[in-house]
């Protein structure tokens, strides 16, 4: 006998809460992950640019970088 009811999927969805790290010029090459992040292999590297306010965001992980300016 075929059963034909399907099980529901969860359709409740979160949203993800948007994580900002700050950078300086030191940091310059930006890379995600950072080499002193934690969990520095939690993606592939890749390298970003920064727009024209100084902010990048991750492609893998939506980590948003944002250059400081120094004083």
């Amino acid at each position: 006998m075929h059963n034909s009811t399907r099980e529901q999927a969860n359709t409740t969805t979160t949203k993800p809460s948007i994580r900002v790290h700050s950078i300086t010029q030191n940091d310059l090459p930006l890379c995600c992950p950072l080499p002193s992040a934690s969990q520095w292999n939690a993606h592939p590297r890749v390298f970003l640019r920064l727009d024209e306010e100084g902010r990048a965001t991750c492609p893998y992980c939506s980590m948003v970088y944002v250059l400081q300016q120094e004083d």
